[in-house]
């Protein structure tokens, strides 16, 4: 069965895929395909997994652990108000977080950004052009060195 995760992330192991920001212990780090939301970034777990329990103790610890230092260079890259995390896996059943950065001026759906009209979420205006992807890329990476050096495998750059 293919799974969507998993071939994004042999894309990012080929050096295919354009949102790829880091590649930490547990994980891949990379900016949402369409930023509707400014600064939305996901961390992908390395292995098929779909649910936390899966994982041994150490290997869960560290991959939440990670999903928080992505979720505070978040933070500070962008400075949203609030951040929403999400790790659904009901469309793509391969453990990943989603981190969703809310500013003053976005849209305030009653309830999660899945309310959100797909054409709004995905539509043109909510795709970043490819300065802007690097941009985004740049300071979330940047952040990501200052929190969580020892982290990091590899990066964009």
């Amino acid at each position: 069965m293919s799974c969507g995760i998993c071939e994004r992330i042999e894309q990012i192991n080929t050096g295919a895929n354009p949102h790829f920001v880091a590649e930490l212990q547990t994980g891949y780090v990379v900016v949402g395909d369409h930023q509707l939301f400014r600064g939305y970034a996901l961390l992908l777990h390395k292995e098929h997994k779909t649910e936390l329990h899966e994982l041994e103790h150490i290997e869960k610890m560290a991959f939440l652990e990670e999903m928080s230092i992505v979720a505070e260079a978040v933070y500070k890259a962008f400075k949203p108000e609030k951040l929403n995390y999400e790790l659904l896996g009901n469309g793509m059943p391969h453990m990943h977080w989603h981190i969703f950065p809310r500013h003053a001026d976005d849209l305030r759906p009653i309830g999660p950004v899945w309310v959100i009209d797909k054409s709004m979420r995905y539509g043109d205006k909510a795709a970043p052009s490819p300065e802007l992807r690097i941009a985004l890329k740049r300071d979330l990476l940047t952040q990501l060195r200052h929190l969580a050096s020892d982290r990091i495998v590899r990066g964009f750059e």
